[in-house]
């Protein structure tokens, strides 16, 4: 009698089948929530605006989706799609950054982390800029920076309010001091938004941290979020290691802001088109048509 034979196999009868069963599953039909590790069907959460049906938990999005969430239907015209950053330093790291871009390019579809065009939110002329997280961790740099400028300026000129959506790693170190000189570049061509009397409405989503939230994202005249996002400059960890002492529960979260006064509303995503279709009729009504006097001819 075989020594194997003394001892009773722990391996479940069937077990085999089950598993080559299970190799048969597709993938990208399930997927784990990240917030309450609840078991998600992929077509309901798309059909859901990828928000947890469970839990409320707000997915990223791209730019792409969310352009086509808050704009009217065929309104949405890009301008500055051929703006992408170069490599002035020849920077190197643990990898090339051209190889970096180029590997979010063809990942995303975009040349870079940010989309701006002109659209309409409920009948309201606007411009529009989304900011997508895929490409380098929506970081910004030389371009980024330019694209946020342009989109600004298309404002004035259009006289239409600025929206952006804003969600950020940081700079994009890969590019130096030119990356920092964004934040002073993005808050001055703010400054002359509220010159010219161009409303301007900033959506915070997650994550927008470093200096984007340093600089244009928190400068507007109402600045709105999605719920739970993480807004800061610094890190927790980093803030709590410099001042020495334990952060409060949901530090740097929306809804932790929005008590301290840092935030105007927390918009869930299924409300976030109407919302800002309110803002935007209330800071930009539309310019009254003037009566004809008694020697015109109506």
């Amino acid at each position: 009698m075989p020594l194997s034979s003394w001892f009773p196999s722990k391996k479940p009868q069937g077990a085999g089948e089950q598993k080559g069963a299970a190799k048969q599953v597709p993938d990208g039909i399930w997927s784990k929530c990240a917030s309450c590790n609840k078991i998600i069907y992929q077509k309901e959460l798309r059909a859901d605006l990828m928000v947890c049906p469970q839990c409320g938990h707000h997915y990223q999005m791209t730019a792409a989706e969310r352009i086509e969430l808050v704009s009217d239907p065929g309104s949405f015209e890009e301008y500055g799609a051929g703006i992408t950053s170069v490599d002035p330093l020849g920077f190197e790291g643990t990898k090339p950054y051209v190889n970096t871009l180029e590997r979010a390019k063809g990942r995303t579809d975009l040349n870079e982390a940010v989309v701006y065009g002109t659209a309409s939110i409920m009948d309201s002329p606007v411009v529009i800029g989304v900011m997508d997280f895929r490409f380098v961790g929506a970081s910004m740099g030389s371009a980024v920076g330019e694209k946020i400028t342009l989109a600004a300026e298309k404002a004035i000129e259009r006289k239409c309010p600025l929206v952006l959506f804003c969600a950020s790693g940081g700079a994009r170190m890969q590019e130096g001091m030119l990356s920092l000189m964004q934040m002073a570049k993005t808050s001055a061509v703010m400054e002359r938004l509220g010159r010219n009397g161009i409303p301007y409405i900033s959506v915070l989503t997650d994550p927008t941290t470093g200096g984007v939230s340093a600089s244009f994202a928190t400068l507007a005249d109402i600045v709105l979020a999605e719920p739970k996002a993480l807004i800061g400059f610094a890190g927790p960890r980093v803030i709590e290691q410099t001042i020495g002492q334990k952060l409060p529960k949901g530090f740097q979260r929306s809804e932790f802001l929005l008590e301290n006064g840092m935030l105007d509303q927390i918009v869930p995503r299924s409300e976030m088109r109407e919302r800002l279709g309110t803002i935007i009729a209330h800071l930009a009504p539309p310019t009254p048509v003037e009566a004809p006097t008694s020697g015109e001819v109506s």
